[in-house]
C-alpha cells in the first residue's frame, strides 16, 4: 500500500514560458534605443527574464500547476511517472492552493463544491504538506461502505462491470472492472485479488465539509478508507485535468485526458 501518492510540484515549462514572454514583450523592445547593435537583444532578455517568474508564479498560483504520480495507487487512470496538469480555479482558492500563505484565510474563496467522481489533488489531513491524488466518491452526509469489494454509496452498491485481465510490470496481474457512479460517471478500477482488507470495510458517514477519497487501484491504495479519512473542503488544491507526460516512458495517450474521464 503507498505511502506517499503525489510527488511535490513540478515546474510548468521554462521553454515555454520563455516563448510567451519574448512574445510580450518584443513589442515593446523598441521603445530602448540601444548604442550597440547587441544592446536590443539585451534589453530583450532583460525584459524576458523579469517577466517570465512573474507569469510563470501567476500561472502556478491560479490557474494550472503540474504535478508528478510516483506511485501506482491510481492505477489504471493515472501510473507511476505520470505528470499532469490541475485546474487550481475549479474548487476556488484555500491556503494550500495558494502559495507562500498569500490566502491567509480559512475555507475557501469562490469555493465550487468537487462532483462525485472527480480526481482531485488535496493536502493530506493528517501531514498538510503533503499532496495526495484520489477520486471523490462520497459527499458530505453520504454512508460509504465497502461489501464484497463491491463499492456501496447510500445503501446502494454501484454498478461494476468486469472487462478482463489487467497486468503490468508494476501491479502485476489483476482484473479490470469499469465502476459507474449514481451520477453516471464511469471509469476503469483494477482489483489485485479478492478478500483483501480494503473490500469489506464498517460504513462511513461524511461529515459536513468533507469528502470520501478512494484510489482506483483498490487493493494498493491509501485512502479514505485508511489513513488518510475524511478530507475537509479547504484541503482541496485542485482537480486533476490533463495529463501532459510519463517521465518512464510509458503511453499514456489514451489516458490524456481526466477532466470528466469516463463520463
Amino acid at each position: 500500500m503507498s505511502g506517499k501518492d503525489l510527488s511535490g510540484p513540478a515546474n510548468l515549462s521554462s521553454v515555454g514560458l520563455a516563448i510567451l514572454s519574448v512574445a510580450l514583450v518584443v513589442p515593446f523592445a523598441h521603445r530602448f534605443k540601444p548604442d550597440k547593435w547587441y544592446g536590443h537583444g539585451l534589453s530583450v532578455l532583460a525584459l524576458v527574464f523579469m517577466t517570465s517568474y512573474p507569469v510563470a508564479f501567476a500561472i502556478r498560483s491560479f490557474l494550472f500547476q503540474s504535478f508528478s504520480m510516483p506511485s501506482n495507487s491510481m492505477v489504471p487512470t493515472l501510473v507511476d511517472g505520470d505528470y499532469f496538469f490541475a485546474s487550481k480555479f475549479a474548487y476556488g482558492y484555500c491556503r494550500y492552493s495558494v502559495p507562500f500563505g498569500l490566502l491567509p484565510v480559512d475555507g475557501r474563496v469562490f469555493g465550487v463544491a468537487p462532483q462525485r467522481g472527480d480526481i482531485v489533488v488535496f493536502r493530506l489531513p493528517s501531514e498538510p504538506s503533503t499532496d495526495y491524488v484520489k477520486r471523490v466518491i462520497g459527499l458530505p452526509g453520504d454512508k460509504i461502505q465497502m461489501i464484497g469489494g463491491l463499492l456501496h454509496i447510500n445503501d446502494v452498491p454501484v454498478r461494476l462491470e468486469e472487462i478482463g485481465p489487467y497486468s503490468s510490470d508494476d501491479t502485476g496481474p489483476a482484473k479490470q472492472q469499469r465502476e459507474t457512479l449514481p451520477n453516471g460517471v464511469s471509469y476503469f478500477i483494477v482489483s489485485l485479488t479478492d478478500g483483501s482488507v480494503g473490500d469489506d470495510t464498517m460504513a462511513w458517514t461524511v461529515p459536513e465539509g468533507h469528502y470520501f477519497m478512494l484510489g482506483d487501484n483498490r487493493d494498493n491504495s491509501s485512502d479514505s478508507r485508511f489513513r488518510v479519512g475524511m478530507v475537509p473542503f479547504e484541503n482541496l488544491v485542485g482537480k486533476a485535468v490533463r495529463l501532459f507526460w510519463n517521465s518512464k516512458g510509458k503511453d499514456y495517450s489514451s489516458r490524456q485526458t481526466l477532466d470528466g474521464q469516463g463520463k
